[in-house]
């Protein structure tokens, strides 16, 4: 996708380096960071310079490249991929990337081990990237539905960011946006906030504007009287980890969206690429949800009249807060899930159907 008229992965290797898209300093500065050694690829994750669950995956993996070039050792590639699942634990694509990768390094000594992972790695990312267009390609034909009947522009509600900045190329949630876009549906997003963070923002709302697709920024808590005033057609968001009884876990705030929406009988779909399902937890309680700091919530980040970015504290001093970064949404109030395979009801039964 396009960044100030240049197309652009999120991700690439270059000269024994990886380089990201430092997505902290979006949308104010465009910065491009490289990844030297493992525990820059750690710490990248951990501070989200990159972010969501598919680009987060191929950063682990990338992390392991670099552990290679830096020492080739099979005890210190072993310790560096237990560091890596352990940079965020929600995302699945996480540790589904790391075990990918350590599946065709463990044990391996020869010269050969970093081409070996290098190749594994570009697979991985092409493969995201095929998977995510799929999903544009099947989340087009619900568009299409709502656009043949209403023949007016399709309102579209996202929560947080699942777009191409949190993949590799097309995004989730996005992919249908971009495709329908693409075909000449005419299209307008709301796109949520986000707190704390405010992914959806500075990352959903910027990269829509690269692409020249109408959105408007909304808070977190408008999407409802919008659902009641008909002014939302269809919800489409992304997912960290959707277990295998169609239960999703995503940016928190999702699950209310979902309730809004089961509440106005909007259609509320969930964009994913089988790498994001976890087939082994069975109950959603089970999944370990990130806390991180309150920070994130008692300061915000922005320019100043300088044109300088600055941090400012918006609450008490004396006040605590508490920084839970996803929620689940039960499968009963998702209407499908969109998937690089098809689209399926969100049950065991519907994945299953998909993916044998």
């Amino acid at each position: 996708m396009r960044l100030e008229g240049k197309e652009y992965r999120t991700i690439w290797f270059d000269n024994n380096v990886v380089k990201i898209i430092d997505q902290t300093k979006l949308p104010h500065q465009f910065r491009i960071k490289e990844l030297k050694t493992v525990k820059d690829a750690i710490n990248a994750i951990k501070v989200m310079e990159v972010r969501g669950a598919p680009l987060i995956g191929a950063t682990a993996a990338f992390g392991l490249v670099l552990a290679i070039i830096e020492k080739n050792d099979q005890s210190f590639l072993k310790k560096s991929a237990k560091d890596l699942i352990c940079s965020r634990p929600t995302a699945i694509n996480l540790k589904w990337a790391v075990d990918r990768m350590m599946n065709k390094l463990s044990g391996v000594n020869s010269d050969q081990i970093l081409e070996i992972a290098l190749n594994e790695v570009n697979e991985i990312c092409e493969e995201d990237i095929k998977f995510c267009e799929n999903i544009g390609l099947n989340g087009l034909k619900i568009i299409e539905e709502i656009y043949n009947k209403k023949k007016d522009t399709v309102n579209i509600l996202t929560h947080c960011n699942a777009g191409w900045l949190a993949t590799i190329n097309w995004g989730t949630a996005t992919s249908p946006i971009y495709h329908a876009h693409k075909k000449g549906i005419p299209v307008h997003v709301w796109a949520d906030e986000t707190r704390p963070r405010n992914q959806g923002a500075n990352l959903t709302s910027y990269e829509l504007n690269e692409e020249g697709i109408k959105n408007t920024i909304i808070a977190d808590n408008t999407g409802g009287i919008l659902m009641q005033r008909g002014e939302v057609d269809m919800c489409i968001v992304g997912t960290d980890r959707t277990l295998a009884n169609g239960d999703v876990c995503n940016k928190v705030g999702t699950y209310l969206k979902a309730l809004a929406a089961h509440d106005n009988k909007i259609p509320f779909y969930v964009a994913l690429p089988s790498s994001t399902i976890d087939w082994n937890i069975k109950d959603h309680k089970n999944i370990p949800i990130e806390k991180r700091n309150s920070d994130e919530l008692s300061q915000v980040e922005g320019l100043d009249e300088k044109g300088d970015i600055k941090k400012i504290q918006i609450y008490p001093k004396k006040s605590k807060a508490m920084n839970l970064a996803f929620d689940v949404t039960p499968a009963k109030y998702v209407t499908g899930l969109i998937t690089e395979k098809g689209i399926c009801e969100a049950s065991e039964k519907g994945l299953k159907e998909l993916f044998k």
